[in-house]
């Protein structure tokens, strides 16, 4: 047996881990950075980038099927789904290899392997042993599945889903969150019929409604399919088909069935409940800012209960490294981090949702305002439809941000500010946004709530 001394032992490389590590040498610590894969984790190889270069390819399909519209002459000729495979690898293989230059320049120490927590408090891989003043458990997530659902064959979870070299000609989907619609959005650009199956009434279900509806809406017009309201109850597969049936007897069929029903936290069987950190249904429970109930011993990223995004493990790895290196960033409220899912049209939020708003607040206390797409120039250009809504508190701040459409995504980091800073529409309605671009949108909303709107009645 082989010990090892480091300030910080950080078991997970993906974005929480790596994010602490990167963080904590910054600020002069030592840190030994413990990953069973490669550093980059779920995000960088098997989620957030090869799943956007594969909604990236599809948006570029999309174009040429439509390139007449804008008097461009171009022939879409299909999809050769072993090139867009190339492509995407080729993205991942260039982050990984800048993240991998920059955690060897900050001095990081890597190590290969699988993590075990001891009772000491010390990490054992294989024969070594690595010692922290403090440990980080960074260990992330897995693709879940349903009871007497079987992963395999043709059926998929979002790992399979990007590894396939054909592009199916029917394919169904269990689930329709982030994951399931941003699959479902790739396939039917690339020519597959799309049908999704989600159990509660509403695609997108942890969205403000508007949101919801609006995205049924386009999924409609794209010839995209879903069942909505009705649980899952069995599926079958043969070599060439898999069928699902639901509890109420309507059954669907397609060539591959795509498992998105969320995802697990890796915490079994890593030594977590032995060394004194409480798990809840598998999770980490953590304080607010993210010590477990093992001293010296915190959490960040998908492990600890909440959203499961990338940039949120970021935020909490950044925030762990400095709290361990005695500074005091402020805890972020779950509510102030950004969510986007990048179908066709892009789902973007911040904030609560009106209904969130109504409960916490009254409904005489809560003013909402949607300023559609319809009139914003550039969204005419670049052809998309959609919807800005902004919930803000009666005579106060803005509680809600919910954008709708292509593109939006790069519009939330200003919800993000005027939900974060609390600000008033009053306040935002003086400022500028440059003409034309898709953030008029959401100007047009805050001076419509300010009571002096320009372009809407």
């Amino acid at each position: 047996m082989t010990a090892h001394t480091f300030d910080i032992v950080i078991l997970g490389g993906g974005s929480g881990g790596y994010a602490a590590a990167l963080r904590a040498a910054e600020l002069g610590k030592s840190v030994a950075l413990i990953e069973k894969d490669k550093v980059g984790g779920t995000c960088l190889h098997r989620g957030c980038i090869p799943t956007k270069a594969l909604l990236h390819a599809a948006e570029v399909a999309d174009h040429v099927r439509d390139a007449a519209s804008v008097g461009v002459s171009a022939t879409f000729g299909g999809v050769d789904a072993v090139g867009v495979r190339t492509y995407r690898e080729n993205i991942v293989a260039k982050k990984y290899k800048g993240l991998e230059g920059l955690i060897k320049a900050r001095g990081i120490t890597t190590v290969g392997g699988t993590g075990r927590l001891n009772p000491d408090r010390t990490v054992s891989v294989g024969d070594d042993v690595y010692a922290g003043t403090d440990v980080i458990l960074a260990t992330g997530s897995y693709s879940r599945s349903l009871p007497g659902l079987d992963i395999g064959g043709r059926i998929l979870t979002s790992e399979q889903a990007l590894a396939l070299d054909v592009v199916p000609e029917r394919v169904l989907v269990l689930g329709g969150g982030v994951i399931g619609v941003e699959f479902a959005s790739v396939w039917r650009s690339f020519g597959a019929e799309v049908t999704i199956i989600e159990a509660l009434p509403h695609l997108v279900p942890n969205e403000d409604i508007a949101l919801s509806k609006g995205l049924e809406r386009a999924f409609r017009r794209r010839g995209i399919k879903y069942s909505l309201g009705t649980r899952f109850q069995k599926a079958e597969q043969d070599d060439t088909s898999v069928t699902v049936t639901l509890e109420d007897g309507t059954s669907f069929s397609g060539d591959y069935l795509l498992v998105a029903v969320g995802r697990g936290p890796v915490t079994s069987d890593l030594g977590f409940e032995e060394a004194g950190v409480t798990l809840d249904r598998g999770f980490v429970t953590a304080d607010e800012e993210l010590r477990t109930s093992a001293p010296h011993v915190w959490a960040v990223g998908d492990i600890v209960p909440g959203l499961q995004l990338a940039h949120r493990g970021f935020l909490q790895g950044i925030a762990v490294a400095e709290r361990i290196a005695g500074l005091s960033p402020a805890p972020i409220p779950e509510s102030q981090i950004p969510k986007i899912t990048y179908c066709n049209p892009e789902v973007a939020s911040v904030g609560i949702t009106e209904e969130a708003a109504i409960a916490a607040h009254g409904a005489a206390s809560v003013v909402s305002y949607e300023y559609n797409l319809a009139g914003n120039g550039k969204s005419e250009i670049i052809g998309t439809s959609g919807l800005v809504k902004v919930v803000r508190l009666k005579d106060g701040p803005v509680v809600g941000v919910h954008l709708l459409g292509d593109r939006v995504g790069e519009l939330i980091t200003e919800g993000q500010l005027a939900v974060a800073w609390e600000a008033h529409p009053e306040d935002i309605a003086p400022l500028i946004h440059a003409h034309p671009t898709q953030s008029e949108a959401l100007g047009e909303a805050f001076l419509a709530l300010a009571g002096k709107p320009l372009h809407a009645l």
